[in-house]
């Protein structure tokens, strides 16, 4: 199976070094030659645009910033469904709005091309160790195809349903991440400007009912102040915005993530958004007159 990845980033790089690893023919394009350079000196093939890669493969991923990067990679000028040939099956891991996803699945389907919405998440750290959790929209008998795929870059990879399934269970996942990332940013600033340890508090909170992920993985961060970015605080204002487009569209009532989607707002306008969405800490903090 020939396979092409597009969209070499933060997440894109690593997924695409573990098809490799994976022993897999792959083939590459970015925007930026840098970005291909990783790849190329791992033993990938390099192309000169998105049509070429299709061209040449059976399965073309992609990993972009949004609706917009996907629609012209997808069926732009020199895009995917220029180069398809018969048979050829896209996935795009990126996270854009369902109705995005459906649009762009509906077209590319009228031109040959059967799409698979599969947005991700695990962040930097799944994708570099093959750990990420994908979320399936699309025909079932593409997803059998590509699952062996998956499996080289997550840990699980579950159909949802039809096209834009995927994205709907992504944005599911961004309001319980992005709302637990406000919960124990909360938690850790009310500990402190009470006086007591938060590291102490997260330590007895871990072996109750409180316990998350997120209070594990992203609480430990918080205390160690480190606040590299793994998933930036523009990123996941733009899956809020999402989430929030959404609720809009089909006339939903969500105050959690209406309040979360402000603090990811505020953040960017505080010039945050290159920091890791967990300094959210940070602007609590800053909020509370420190």
């Amino acid at each position: 199976m020939k396979v092409g990845f597009i969209g070499l980033g933060i997440m894109g790089r690593p997924m695409a070094l573990n098809l490799l690893k994976g022993g897999f023919d792959l083939t590459v394009w970015a925007r930026r030659a840098e970005s291909m350079a990783p790849l190329l000196e791992a033993g990938a093939r390099g192309a000169a645009g998105a049509a070429e890669v299709a061209a040449g493969c059976d399965v073309v991923f992609s990993m972009v910033a949004d609706a917009a990067d996907v629609e012209q990679v997808a069926l732009g000028a020199g895009g995917v469904a220029e180069g398809a040939r018969a048979g050829l099956i896209y996935v795009d891991m990126s996270t854009i709005a369902p109705a995005a996803a459906q649009s762009i699945s509906a077209r590319l389907l009228d031109k040959g091309v059967t799409m698979l919405d599969a947005p991700v998440s695990g962040g930097e750290v799944g994708a570099i160790s093959g750990g990420l959790t994908i979320m399936v929209g699309g025909d079932a008998a593409a997803f059998a195809k590509v699952e062996p795929l998956f499996a080289r870059m997550g840990k699980a990879a579950t159909l949802i349903g039809g096209p834009g399934a995927g994205q709907v269970a992504k944005a599911c996942n961004q309001i319980l991440t992005g709302v637990g990332v406000l919960a124990v940013a909360e938690a850790f600033n009310f500990a402190r400007k009470s006086g007591v340890d938060a590291g102490k508090v997260r330590e007895a909170l871990l072996g109750g009912f409180a316990y998350s992920r997120i209070l594990e993985n992203h609480g430990q961060r918080m205390l160690d102040r480190n606040f590299k970015p793994g998933f930036k605080a523009w990123m996941h204002q733009k899956d809020m915005n999402i989430v929030m487009q959404e609720a809009h569209r089909l006339g939903l009532m969500l105050p959690s993530s209406a309040a979360t989607a402000q603090l990811f707002n505020a953040m960017v306008g505080s010039g945050m958004g290159e920091e890791d969405s967990i300094a959210a800490l940070k602007l609590l903090e800053s909020l509370s007159g420190e």
